[in-house]
């Protein structure tokens, strides 16, 4: 199941609960987690007398229960999730609005726009089919704090007595609100021709944007080639998406495209492809559309929200910029809590999700491949030219089977000597997964040669310091 860098045994990890379908995440779980949500995120309508920090509201019409949004991506085991979870918040007195196979940021989207007193994804992203997860957004559509999900395991963990009374939630299908998604995005741009002229490849995962994505691409005025678009419950992100992007590379080049877009399974990120085959990372879109904002005069603070994952170069290119970079840990909902909290505007993470708050409250993939396509065609420039803004460090990323608990004084020593190695001139990062029992390490340096070496020695040290133990 998920954990977390503090607390090893968490149930929910850096995005939700997530775990094999049907082994760790089970239907009966998927059952009593929503029951556990319902009471404390629609405590405000329940009348629940216990907890409710999570918001309150989100009537569901003129019934006074409370509305949740729930939305999937088309792997298989999202179906029998999907019913455990409105079984459980049906019966715990909840109204459901079934959104079908929809990416996370659009439940997310809907959970304001309809005013829903929580929403639901069943999704595990980018991972393997075999893997799912549940994760919910409070009222607004934003994702729960630590604490709020700590409230609902401990609900999980100790429920409560069922009322003797309980009026039960009714159950609709909500399909038709996909197109206030698309309209909604479609909105964010400068005209309805943004995208006009440019032939793009869309490598959509088999995931929740197969639809979607490509439609959006069309309705901005983009020639569109398609991939990865034919989901079957089994084969997403499979060879494909933003987490393997041979595929988009080849078609890119096929079609002569002039770029390419690459969607992770729930479309809450992309990574892009220019017309050369060369791949652009969370950190060089940021770098397009952070300077493009500061030219506009709408990057609030000139400041940009990231975390300790983002490249060197970066820092390197936003310094050169005027624009000032602040750091969170390791995971898209810090880089949103900084930036609600402080007023920012743009903030992301090098693996593609990318918040833009003035259009949505978390990492959207569709959104950010809308801007970021309209940036460069607005600026009449190529994509790889854009590109070429951020000097991008060579990166290595490594591995190690392992959990937070075991991370030691050895470790911390490992990485010292790894800083040492690289002179202060490259980053050094480890931490555990919040996703998996996973030790992950990252080593930046001018030269790759270098970095390769460091990470090695390092990966060997990290695993004998774990086995010792």
């Amino acid at each position: 199941m998920g954990e977390s860098g503090d607390k090893p045994d968490r149930l929910f990890g850096t995005d939700g609960v997530r775990g094999v379908a049907g082994c760790d995440l089970t239907a009966r779980l998927a059952m009593d987690l929503s029951t556990a949500a319902a009471a404390v995120l629609g405590a405000g309508v329940l009348g629940n007398s216990g907890g409710g920090s999570g918001g309150s509201g989100g009537s569901g019409g003129r019934t006074g229960r409370p509305l949740a949004v729930i939305g999937r991506d088309p792997r298989a085991s999202g179906e029998f999730l999907e019913a455990a979870v409105i079984a459980g918040l049906a019966g715990a007195g909840v109204d459901v609005l079934r959104l079908g196979v929809i990416p996370t940021p659009a439940v997310a989207y809907l959970t304001g726009a309809l005013d829903a007193a929580f929403g639901v994804v069943i999704s595990a992203s980018h991972n393997p089919a075999r893997d799912n997860g549940i994760k919910f957004f409070g009222r607004g559509g934003i994702k729960l704090p630590d604490a709020v999900e700590d409230e609902i395991e401990a609900r999980l963990r100790t429920p409560e007595p069922a009322a003797a009374t309980v009026e039960f939630g009714r159950v609709r299908d909500a399909t038709v609100e996909q197109e206030r998604y698309l309209d909604h995005l479609l909105a964010t741009l400068p005209g309805p021709s943004a995208l006009a002229g440019l032939r793009v490849v869309a490598d959509c995962a088999h995931g929740a944007a197969y639809q979607l994505a490509p439609e959006a691409l069309r309705r901005a005025g983009a020639e569109v080639f398609t991939i990865g678009a034919e989901p079957d419950g089994l084969n997403i992100n499979a060879g494909c998406g933003s987490t393997s992007l041979g595929a988009l590379v080849a078609a890119v080049l096929e079609h002569g495209a002039d770029a390419g877009i690459a969607y992770d399974g729930d479309a809450d990120r992309c990574l892009a492809v220019d017309a050369d085959g060369q791949p652009l990372d969370g950190d060089q879109i940021l770098t397009v559309l952070a300077t493009g904002l500061k030219e506009a005069g709408r990057l609030t603070g000139d400041t940009v929200v990231v975390t300790v994952m983002s490249n060197q170069g970066f820092h390197v290119a936003m310094r050169e910029a005027g624009i000032v970079v602040i750091e969170t840990p390791v995971g898209d909902k810090h880089v949103s809590a900084v930036m609600r909290e402080r007023g920012y505007v743009l903030g992301g993470e090098q693996s593609g999700h990318i918040i833009m708050a003035e259009h949505a409250t978390t990492g959207d993939g569709v959104l950010t491949s809308l801007q970021l396509l309209s940036a460069v065609n607005q600026r009449g420039v190529s994509l790889a030219a854009a590109a070429k803004m951020m000097p991008k460090y060579p990166q290595v990323l490594v591995n190690v089977p392992g959990s937070a608990s075991q991370l030691g004084p050895e470790v911390a020593a490992a990485v010292a000597r790894a800083r040492k190695q690289l002179g202060g001139n490259g980053r050094v990062l480890v931490r555990p997964s919040g996703t998996e029992p996973t030790i992950r390490l990252m080593v930046q340096a001018e030269d790759a040669g270098l970095a390769e070496r460091v990470v090695s020695q390092l990966a060997d040290e990290v695993r004998l310091a774990l086995a010792g133990q």
